[in-house]
């Protein structure tokens, strides 16, 4: 920003009504309870949504529950909405907790857990993470993944 620019100049960008391209598709909304869930461990389940570039996936962990130590070439952030998780990005350990949110960039080595409590994430996958595509178009395919 210039001297000269404000944030509200910004905010005037930021929320144009100038289209400078074609529409890539008609938007649709998404019931999140109509997703069946995919149980991918035990006490593990993933509601994934499958937009045009990118992936968000609603993430279910049970207590007990755990996402083993892995890696991919999506980047990936993690953002809890509710509970208590335990994250380790890279060697990193921490408890995370609603509204924190974890960054991965692609193939670093992340695990996460629960211990007695619950907790409820989104992930988001730029690109969209290759090993939820086909839950996610199976998904979409049946109506689940919303309505125009």
């Amino acid at each position: 920003m210039s001297e000269r620019e404000t944030p509200m100049d910004d905010a005037a960008a930021h929320f144009s009504t100038e289209a400078l391209g074609e529409a890539a598709g008609p938007g649709r909304y998404v019931d999140i309870d109509g997703i069946t869930p995919a149980e991918f461990g035990p006490g593990l389940t993933f509601r994934p949504v499958l937009g045009q570039g990118v992936l968000t996936n609603f993430v279910n962990y049970e207590p007990g529950a755990k996402a083993p130590r892995h890696v991919h070439e999506e980047e990936q952030m993690v953002i809890v909405l509710d509970g208590e998780l335990h994250f380790d990005l890279d060697g990193d350990v921490r408890t995370m907790r609603r509204g924190d949110v974890a960054v991965i960039p692609a193939w670093v080595p992340h695990a996460a857990w629960t211990t007695d409590r619950s907790c409820l994430q989104i992930d988001v996958f730029c690109p969209p993470r290759k090993t939820l595509l086909a839950l996610a178009e199976e998904q979409q395919a049946t109506g689940q993944q919303g309505r125009d």
